[in-house]
């Protein structure tokens, strides 16, 4: 079978990290054929780095190039636009999260996968952890905990300096510093914490619980000086009636090694989950006779982005593996994104925008 011919779009310091490396891992089916983002230099380096034979600052000259699977990484707010090209080029996608930064575009580009018959996968990397797939057996499977009615969920990670314009964060790729409009200028990032990382608490609750959002009032809060929030409290109501919580705070670099937090709790009518990826606790109580406690490996909660790359592989190649974070999902994380930020300008609870399912 002919290789995938790969394209990407934004090939910024998450990309070059992380997207291209784990590509690189599949040499045996992929073919580097088209990259684009600012910056001549940088360009050339990944250019070189990797053999892509198309090399441009023009995201256009990615799409001409015709390729079957497509990286799109570049600044949130050019995520629609990149990824409806792609997808109408007849290329399986890739999506960064936040998906987009208004939840209309996102779902037009659900509809937009579903019209063209292609598959688009989001960069929820934990969702493809074997621990998170095991509590999300334990949500579908034995009853699960019932009817959702409470869902919380925290976050802390190292990106202080990063959303402060202060510098970059951990995983950052040396020779490839974050460009700081793409986090820090709302017109291209649209926010803060909340885009550039509550997106993943989310995109990772709302797969397990299968919730929807429905109203939500926030709190944000931009110390430093910082150009966009660093903290986050926000207070959900959703579809079905469940509340919750959302917390999300930007952490000091070198603070429990990096490795962050994020811990989920759900309680329902018949019983409750947890999942803590930074303590690996995966725990489901519907009774003292039915009190499932899974045993993660040390470390196996630590962050990593390898399964949504093997899975766009996966799927092009016409392999029956499960997106465990399409495209849908991605939209149900954009549109209480939106509603929180509406919430914290406006300093009332704001309605989650509706849009197709």
């Amino acid at each position: 079978m002919a290789k995938l011919r790969v394209g990407v779009i934004g090939a910024g310091s998450w990309a070059v990290a992380s997207h291209l490396p784990n590509l690189a891992r599949h040499a045996d089916e992929v073919e580097f054929v088209a990259v684009s983002r600012l910056g001549r230099p940088a360009l050339e380096r990944i250019r070189d780095r990797y053999g892509f034979a198309v090399a441009s600052e023009d995201y256009r000259d990615v799409i001409d190039a015709g390729v079957d699977i497509c990286v799109v990484s570049s600044p949130s707010a050019l995520h629609h636009l990149h990824a409806k090209a792609a997808l109408e080029s007849g290329a399986h996608v890739l999506v960064e999260k936040p998906v987009t930064v208004d939840p209309a575009q996102a779902w037009d580009l659900v509809e937009t996968a579903k019209r063209v018959d292609r598959q688009a996968v989001v960069s929820f990397g934990w969702n493809y952890f074997p621990m998170v797939r095991g509590a999300k057996r334990l949500m579908e499977t034995g009853g699960g905990v019932g009817k959702i009615e409470q869902m919380a969920i925290q976050m802390a990670s190292v990106t202080r300096d990063l959303l402060a314009n202060l510098g970059a964060y951990p995983a950052a790729a040396p020779d490839s510093a974050p460009e700081a409009p793409t986090w820090t200028d709302p017109a291209l990032s649209g926010g803060g914490y909340a885009q550039a990382q509550l997106s993943h608490a989310l995109g990772l609750a709302l797969w397990l619980s299968g919730l929807r959002g429905a109203e939500v009032f926030a709190f944000m809060s931009a110390p430093l000086d910082a150009p966009v929030e660093l903290h986050d409290a926000i207070a959900l109501r959703y579809g079905n009636g469940a509340i919750g919580t959302l917390s999300g705070g930007s952490s000091h670099a070198g603070a429990n090694d990096n490795k962050g937090m994020l811990d989920v709790r759900i309680i329902g009518s018949e019983g409750q989950l947890q999942i803590d990826l930074d303590r690996e606790i995966v725990w489901r109580y519907r009774g003292p006779d039915d009190d499932v406690r899974l045993d993660p490996a040390p470390g196996a909660g630590a962050y990593h982005c390898v399964g949504p790359i093997d899975t766009l592989v996966d799927l092009a190649m016409g392999r029956k593996v499960e997106n465990c974070s399409p495209i849908e999902l991605g939209a149900r994380t954009v549109e209480i994104l939106d509603a929180a930020y509406r919430s914290a300008r406006s300093g009332s609870s704001e309605r989650v925008l509706a849009q197709s399912v």
